[in-house]
């Protein structure tokens, strides 16, 4: 869950705004009768909605490290992808990657849902889609001898990253995606978001599944 507030200090500034906020619409429907307390409310709302947006994308992200661990031979990769989950290129690559380790992969693929559905809290459909993506692709890697598990994370896949390296020391994060013109996270520029938030080497590996399609045919 995306966290809007990146100290404590923060958020009890923002309980305080809160509060006065509050207490502005009751004074004002208190003196001026119910119906001056709607056009302060708009404007609390208002400000309230500005703040979010504010402190979620203006403010530069923190840069996270991820946990440390023992082991030479152990190599941590954490894997990031919806569509593409499936995909043989990033198989390919994941296989590679954790040759000669003794290699622990973690895949997160975001649960992705409308905005509409995110606003209403239902997320049971893009959780459940995401869930079945997930459970194909690790059934595939673990065929090919990849110590492997996952998870559904965030539908914010920056988000999900972050989670998933409070629990999980990765070594490198793999962000997997379409290619350009037909993703929309190259579009909203997670790789490039990630690799400024996260002191961790990020790969990103393009997966054309039209095309794995075609040359599977």
């Amino acid at each position: 869950m995306r966290n809007p507030f990146r100290t404590e200090a923060e958020a009890y500034r923002f309980l305080l705004l809160t509060i006065g906020g509050f207490a502005a619409i009751a004074i004002a429907s208190i003196l001026g009768g119910a119906w001056a307390g709607i056009p302060v409310t708009a404007v609390v709302t208002a400000g309230f909605v500005y703040l979010y947006f504010r402190r979620t994308d203006a403010l530069p992200p923190v840069r996270t490290a991820p946990a440390a661990h023992a082991g030479e031979a152990e190599r941590r990769i954490l894997v990031v992808a919806n569509e593409t989950v499936g995909g043989q290129r990033l198989r390919e690559e994941l296989r590679k990657r954790a040759e000669g380790y003794d290699e622990q992969v973690l895949v997160v693929c975001p649960a992705l849902n409308s905005p509409l559905r995110h606003w209403m809290s239902d997320e049971d459909g893009a959780r459940a889609e995401a869930q079945s993506r997930l459970e194909a692709s690790v059934a595939h890697l673990a065929a090919a001898g990849v110590n492997v598990r996952g998870e559904v994370g965030d539908s914010d896949p920056v988000q999900a990253i972050e989670d998933a390296l409070r629990t999980f020391g990765a070594d490198e994060v793999i962000i997997s995606t379409h290619p350009e013109g037909q993703s929309n996270w190259l579009e909203r520029g997670v790789v490039s978001a990630a690799r400024a938030r996260f002191a961790v080497p990020i790969t990103h590996v393009v997966v054309d599944l039209a095309r794995e399609r075609e040359e599977v045919r």
